[in-house]
């Protein structure tokens, strides 16, 4: 499927509205606070989830088409320089895909969603690299 097809998909119905997507993102924080494959990326969070959490939800929820849920609380994202801060490179960006990849799999999304949400993803997750490499 190409770009404009992806675009054109309202992402917020494709992860099933907010309890969809709530629970897509406690599975991806789950699988990163558990498994060890995602420790470093883990250690860039506080040591606890919960506003992460919050925040990835929030964010989201606006990102693919559903309620801006993030501004009223947390003002506008800023999403690159809330992250300059951290370092983020190929490794940091593919071990985030990853994680978000087994939580959807977990889940039981399609392949064709899973595609269509992992094409949305790369783009923001590549713009957030700050690191060479």
């Amino acid at each position: 499927m190409d770009t404009n097809q992806t675009e054109q998909v309202n992402l917020y119905a494709l992860v099933g509205g907010d309890a969809g997507l709530r629970e897509l993102v406690d599975r991806f924080y789950d699988l990163m606070d558990l498994e060890p494959q995602f420790a470093a990326l883990r250690a860039m969070h506080p040591t606890t989830l919960e506003g992460s959490r919050d925040k990835l939800y929030r964010f989201l929820s606006g990102w693919t088409g559903g309620p801006d849920n993030y501004t009223a609380t947390y003002g506008p994202p800023f999403l690159r320089a809330r992250h300059l801060p951290f370092p983020i490179g190929s490794k940091e960006r593919d071990d985030w895909l990853t994680c978000m990849l087994l939580a959807m799999r977990e889940l039981g999304y399609s392949e064709e969603e899973e595609d269509l949400l992992l094409q949305a993803f790369f783009r923001t997750a590549d713009w957030m690299r700050n690191q060479a490499g």
